[in-house]
């Protein structure tokens, strides 16, 4: 393939969207506005601090359909207008500010995946989503820990083991979802 028809191909599905900056920009803001409407689902997990929401769903969706730089931007958005008083962080707190922090990295790492095909088949996207989730984790479960005072054993206990079945259809959505969007817009 010569480099013209690949430096032409999209690397991410919001590449199809024709547009420059104002693309970029309207993506980031939807991105954060997304993640922002998704917090607001949220359901108390009994002996947890951390609730369940579709944040993370809006994160690893948005890392794979803008890349890089646009979801970073995005989960940067978020957490920045969320620490300076918009209201679409969850009521949980501080302890769950960690997982937010999660968030640009991981929206970031799967961004950069897809952009180098991994949202294009169903075991790719499984792959690159749960790398997205551990992300999340490996951020949010130890500021849980410091933040409510618990071991790391404890903050494991119930910050990761209630979500594990929701996560995986998270992932198994996005496998779903990702993939046919590809053979939808090829």
């Amino acid at each position: 393939m010569s480099r013209a028809v690949a430096a032409s191909r999209p690397a991410v599905l919001s590449d199809l969207i024709p547009g420059t900056i104002v693309r970029d920009v309207a993506l980031v803001v939807g991105a954060a506005a997304l993640t922002g409407l998704a917090a607001q689902v949220a359901f108390p997990v009994p002996g947890s601090p951390v609730p369940v929401t579709l944040q993370t769903f809006a994160v690893l969706l948005s890392g794979a359909t803008l890349g890089l730089y646009r979801a970073a931007a995005g989960m940067a958005l978020y957490l920045l207008a969320g620490l300076a008083g918009v209201p679409w962080f969850t009521a949980a707190g501080d302890a769950t500010l960690g997982y937010v922090v999660g968030f640009f990295l991981a929206a970031s790492v799967v961004g950069a995946l897809a952009g180098r095909g991994g949202d294009r088949t169903v075991g790719k996207t499984v792959v690159t989503m749960i790398v997205g989730t551990v992300l999340i984790y490996l951020v949010g479960v130890p500021w849980l820990a410091v933040a409510a005072d618990m071991s790391l054993a404890t903050a494991i206990e119930k910050g990761v083991v209630p979500f594990l079945i929701g996560d995986g259809l998270k992932v198994l959505i996005a496998a779903g979802l990702l993939p046919a969007a590809w053979k939808i817009a090829s």
